[in-house]
């Protein structure tokens, strides 16, 4: 199993002192920043976590002293669950999880796809993220996709980037699992002998080869673990689905395969309202969420209702502007030079904060410049993009804590791929989240990862300890939603319980990761009950609003109280999350 140790390489900047929470000056208030050396007031107090005061479980609800843990079905967490029960850590129920999934939420998330992974350590308080997406074959060259019509395609064998789901789980249970994969994928064969599908065999046969490679580790666990991932990326497995790619049309060979590496990076963090807010790097589009709260944490919302317009239509506005910032900047750390220094800096926030209008809706597509210090660039880069709609196939979902308060959040995702050969392996079609933009940092490239919209968050107190963590499914509307979770716990005093099932909202104001379809400037998606009681404000500052038929996003949320030190997870019940603790 390679991995590779990448500090240097992955941007983790941390944020100066918080701004201060100016409650007397009001909740538009402003503090205007003179100069980038300005020695920042102290920081407003943390608030106090909120004191569960649900009566009892439910199945979308659940909480414990000993572990808890939140998925898309019923039979993953179930699957995570049972391995907390019989002692396994985080790493172990999140690893025997998220392979359950694979099959209950098939439609969402393949093994052949990608999973990100966030690992709290409660002995060292280290946050590290787990990078399993896959990088473009060696063909997936920006002439190859020029000549199709239509450019990347959203579906198919042609939109297949290495899988990297398989290696990613492998790799969290390596650094921080105590079970071997025999354990961990047990729950997963027993969904399988149903053979309901077809390619439940298939994926049987697989994941039984894996097991016997794991056997010849000569009963070292971490040995087994290597063992599972050769037979995977190096051995019989790795040749049938090389062999049916170059067949059927794909671009995966046996070379992409074998060289695959699954990255071990520091995260993104900034401040918020007295927390640290952890998120992967720039190949994701997590860092969009830190750039918001970075321009929302000059704003106080205690005490205001959630239903109050401004705080939507604040938020909304920061949204706006990080995601501006994410589809021009944002790409592969490792083939580009992404300013993230620069755009997660509180002074360049605080600059992006003054041209925010707080009681008018942006309708204008608006980076910022980092490099130099400006709200707006000089020159105006322009971004194309396709007028075609594409829309995700959507992902699921996995937050789990254990007793000594290790955390694990996880967003796997992998849809609209086809079967590689008799193997059970559907390849993922992330590949459609590249451009073909000559000069863009998210152009295509053979070895490149594209910039994906999979984003966890994980959260600690100002001092470390482990606070909150969120996955959430729904392309663009993940961070939002994410955004939206973080501010319903630490600024409304929610439980995770009352957090999930609380109205949210979605922009459109951005350009598409699928297919890179184009912004709908003003645009914004709300649930009606938001809308019954926010809309007409909202109106007339200037926001196109358009009623949500769906659930917009399907959160989970964990918190842990660092008082109590029960631990709380839930899932949007209307999304069909389930939950379950001990």
């Amino acid at each position: 199993m390679l991995q590779e140790v990448s500090r240097p390489l992955s941007s983790r900047f941390e944020a100066p002192l918080l701004l201060t929470l100016l409650a007397t000056a009001g909740y538009g208030c402003r503090q205007e920043e003179t100069s980038m050396a300005q020695d920042p007031p102290a920081s407003s107090p943390a608030p106090s976590p909120p004191a569960d005061a649900s009566p009892q479980n439910e199945p979308w609800y659940a909480s414990g002293l000993n572990g808890a843990i939140a998925t898309a079905k019923r039979k993953a967490t179930d699957a995570g669950l049972k391995i907390l029960q019989e002692g396994g850590n985080a790493a172990d129920a999140a690893a025997a999880a998220i392979l359950a999934l694979s099959v209950a939420d098939h439609d969402k998330f393949h093994l052949g796809g990608e999973v990100v992974l966030m690992v709290y350590d409660a002995k060292t308080r280290a946050i590290e993220v787990i990078a399993g997406q896959g990088v473009a074959p060696r063909l997936a060259t920006r002439e190859r996709f020029a000549r199709e019509k239509g450019g990347i395609p959203a579906e198919g064998v042609l939109a297949a980037a290495v899988p990297g789901a398989p290696d990613a789980l492998l790799t969290l249970l390596d650094r921080h699992g105590t079970r071997t994969w025999k354990e961990v994928v047990a729950p997963t064969e027993e969904l399988l002998k149903k053979y309901e599908k077809p390619w439940h065999s298939n994926l049987s046969r697989i994941l039984r080869l894996m097991t016997k490679a794991e056997k010849d580790g000569s009963g070292d666990r971490r040995r087994g673990l290597h063992r599972a991932a050769d037979e995977f990326y190096r051995g019989k497995i790795a040749r049938e689905i090389a062999e049916w790619s170059e067949k059927n049309g794909g671009l995966i060979r046996y070379v992409d395969l074998s060289t695959h590496a699954t990255r071990i990076e520091e995260p993104s963090v900034a401040e918020y309202h007295g927390f640290k807010l952890y998120k992967p790097g720039a190949w994701t589009q997590g860092p969009a969420l830190l750039q918001a709260v970075t321009v929302l944490d000059y704003f106080s919302f205690k005490g205001l209702s959630p239903f109050e317009p401004r705080n939507v239509h604040l938020p909304v506005e920061a949204v706006k502007l990080a995601f501006a910032d994410r589809d021009t900047y944002y790409g592969d750390p490792l083939f580009v030079d992404v300013p993230m220094e620069g755009l997660l800096s509180t002074y360049y926030g605080s600059l992006r904060r003054k041209i925010i209008d707080i009681e008018k809706a942006s309708l204008a597509f608006r980076p910022g410049d980092p490099v130099n210090k400006k709200a707006e660039p000089d020159d105006k880069k322009i971004i194309k993009w396709a007028a075609n709609v594409a829309k995700a196939n959507d992902t699921t979902t996995c937050v789990v804590a254990d007793k000594e308060g290790n955390i694990v959040a996880a967003t796997p995702s992998g849809w609209a791929g086809v079967e590689a050969g008799r193997t059970g392996i559907f390849l993922a079609t992330r590949l459609q989240s590249f451009n073909l933009w000559d000069g863009h940092p998210n152009v295509i490239e053979p070895g490149k990862r594209p910039r994906i919209t999979l984003t966890p968050t994980l959260v600690t107190t100002k001092e470390g300890a482990p606070f909150m963590a969120v996955s959430v499914a729904g392309g663009d509307a993940q961070d939002q939603v994410s955004l939206q979770m973080l501010m319903n716990v630490i600024d409304h005093d929610m439980a995770a319980a009352d957090a999930v099932k609380s109205p949210r909202w979605a922009s459109e104001h951005m350009v598409g990761s699928f297919k890179q379809t184009a912004p709908r400037l003003g645009v914004l998606t709300m649930d009606p009950a938001l809308i019954e009681k926010t809309g007409p404000a909202l109106t007339a500052m200037g926001h196109k609003l358009e009623p949500a038929k769906t659930p917009i996003g399907e959160p989970v949320v964990l918190v842990i109280d660092p008082i109590t030190r029960i631990i709380s997870a839930a899932g949007d019940p209307a999304a069909g999350r389930e939950a379950g603790a001990y």
